[in-house]
């Protein structure tokens, strides 16, 4: 399954909540989850962010969802 799809259903959130939040359109957002266009880094921030998981994780290259700590990320 979609990683954004399964953490939006977890929440038990809506297409159009998180369209909401990245400032897009639901059909927009769908096509996210359906994997037709891919999302920009910017977005994947946002997202990453929003369900405190890594972007890794979002992007299937890990399946730990904990975030990654910051002063890794600033190296």
């Amino acid at each position: 399954m979609n990683r954004i799809k399964e953490l939006r259903e977890d929440k038990d959130l809506l297409q159009k909540d998180i369209a909401k939040i990245l400032n897009i359109s639901q059909q927009q957002y769908s096509r996210y989850e359906t994997e037709t266009n891919q999302m920009t880094y910017e977005q994947l921030i946002t997202l990453a962010t929003y369900y405190i998981v890594s972007i890794d994780y979002l992007l299937h290259n890990t399946d730990i969802r904990k975030p990654y700590p910051k002063s890794i990320m600033r190296k």
